[in-house]
């Protein structure tokens, strides 16, 4: 007799029994005020046609369900290892931990990592090491010519993160960490709020695609609001999205049930519905109006700090804007760069995993390629993808960068545990929800605090590594400093995987490198 066969005989002979004991035995009814229900979900799997499953093994085939559900749970706890964790592995989650709670940060018995897998990467530390106490920390002067109210930058700020993506107290404990430690916000695409202004954190205001708190009805940029937002005091510096790591080429999500009232005010939109800000922008549509941009937005804010942000895609595009700040003698004051390994939402797998350019080989591109036509010295770099240690910023500075950002790292100081439920609204610690539920359990001050305490811990950690390296300041990293292991019997330092470029080669056809003549030939 097959399995069903089995189920529906069983059933009816159960009911039977209960109509025979309702008549000589009632309390052992009462036993059935939980069998009945069960019986009332086998029947329903049985008959129902959306789940095999189910429907081959009435109630029992609900337990596949149940696993499923609780995976991500039981890997992280039980099953991965401190250095297989994703996207960020037990070490570094831990570390943030502790840096943020201002606990002991030390690792015991030595490194868990391979150091001999291709891959491996290390600083060179000098016998000369400098022996200073670390008791402030360098800043970064952002602001060219043109800049009128040029802002010294911290050398780890918060990436973007938008309100909406972000609950208004993660934004909050954001904000009031960057007031504590002296640094900076970025408001993600989702607009200027309340919550980015209340603890007079310093503040980076993102201007998407979809122009959010500076838009008009049909989506398009608004001067008239955009003015007034970028007046206020705590704004510093303002940053164009042109794409981001997570989905480069697709514009940003914002679920519906993430939509609130009060997230459409302030993005001017309707409410839940779903938000897809549109993938490119509606101001410009080639470098030299795009330039024209970048002038209109800095007249407007009366001369603060103007860049853009992108995950690099087609290498002839931002060639096309370098060429483009030459011929029209505009510059933006900052530009960051955005890996293909970054983001904390919502975004396709396709676009997550296979669109855009990572970090490292962007950061490189885009520097060599500003020092190239000779636009660097005006220009700061800002990096962004998977930044979490002292030794990322490293890295990232020896491949052109003046100044990191952190989103992931930021999102775990505020109390993230890695659910990966960011784009459900459902994150049990309220970091990324809008459930009022689950989002009043995260207290302001205390997570304020924390951020403050994880940015000045890894700031000053990268600083010992810097001193350890022999080196007095944060500029002097260069490339040399860097080692990567290519193999198990090969070591090739960053200078020789990334050749450094000669400044001003790319002016000039007789002097430009070969892999960069195929972008000139139109």
């Amino acid at each position: 007799m097959r399995y069903r066969e089995k189920f529906i005989f069983a059933s009816f002979l159960i009911i039977g029994c209960i109509l025979v004991l309702s008549v000589y035995w009632q309390p052992i009814l009462w036993s059935f005020v939980l069998l009945l229900p069960l019986m009332a979900m086998g029947f329903y799997d049985y008959f129902q046609k959306a789940h095999t499953i189910r429907r081959n093994f009435p109630l029992i085939g609900r337990m596949r369900y149940v696993l499923e559900s609780i995976r991500p749970e039981i890997m992280q706890y039980f099953v991965e290892t401190d250095t297989e964790g994703r996207p960020l592995n037990r070490i570094f989650r831990s570390m943030v931990y502790q840096r943020a709670k201002k606990a002991n940060d030390t690792a015991p018995f030595g490194t868990q990592m391979n150091v001999y897998r291709a891959g491996y990467e290390w600083m060179d530390h000098s016998m000369y090491a400098i022996n200073k106490e670390i008791t402030e920390f360098p800043r970064v002067k952002i602001g060219g010519k043109d800049c009128k109210q040029p802002y010294n930058a911290s050398l780890l700020n918060i990436s973007a993160m938008s309100f909406g993506s972000l609950s208004k107290n993660a934004v909050m404990a954001m904000n009031k960490g960057a007031k504590l430690a002296d640094f900076a916000q970025n408001t993600g695409e989702g607009g200027l709020s309340p919550h980015h202004l209340k603890y007079k954190g310093d503040v980076i205001w993102q201007i998407g695609t979809g122009y959010f708190g500076c838009r008009n009805e049909d989506g398009t940029f608004n001067a008239k609001t955009f003015q007034e937002n970028a007046s206020k005091p705590q704004v510093k510096m303002i940053e164009i999205k042109i794409s981001q790591g997570a989905k480069p080429g697709h514009g940003g999500i914002l679920p519906a049930v993430k939509n609130t009232p009060e997230i459409a005010a302030i993005r001017h939109i309707k409410p839940h519905m779903d938000v897809l800000s549109p993938p490119s922008h509606s101001s410009f549509s080639n470098p030299l109006e795009f330039m024209a941009f970048i002038k209109q937005l800095r007249d407007l804010s009366n001369g603060k700090p103007i860049g853009f942000k992108l995950c690099i895609g087609k290498k002839q595009e931002f060639i096309d804007i370098c060429k483009a700040m030459l011929k029209t003698g505009i510059k933006p004051d900052f530009i960051a760069i955005d890996g293909g390994e970054g983001g904390t939402g919502a975004a396709p797998v396709e676009f997550s995993n296979s669109m855009g350019m990572p970090l490292r080989e962007g950061l490189v591109f885009a520097h060599d390629t500003l020092i190239g036509f000779d636009l660097r010295d005006e220009i700061k770099l800002f990096a962004s993808g998977k930044i979490i240690s002292g030794f990322h910023m490293a890295r990232a500075m020896a491949l052109g960068a003046d100044v990191c950002y952190t989103a992931r790292a930021m999102m775990l100081a505020t109390g993230c545990i890695q659910a990966l439920q960011c784009n459900t609204n459902t994150c049990p610690v309220g970091v990324a929800t809008q459930n009022k539920s689950l989002m009043k359990g995260l207290d302001v001050n205390d997570k304020g605090q924390r951020v403050a305490n994880f940015h000045q811990e890894t700031v000053h950690s990268f600083l010992e590594l810097v001193h350890a390296a022999g080196l007095h300041h944060p500029k002097e990293i260069t490339r040399n400093h860097i080692n990567r292991r290519i193999g198990m019997h090969k070591v090739a330092k960053y200078s020789e995987i990334y050749p450094n470029f000669i400044k001003g080669c790319l002016l000039e056809s007789k002097t430009r490198p070969l892999h960069y003549q195929q972008f000139f030939n139109n």
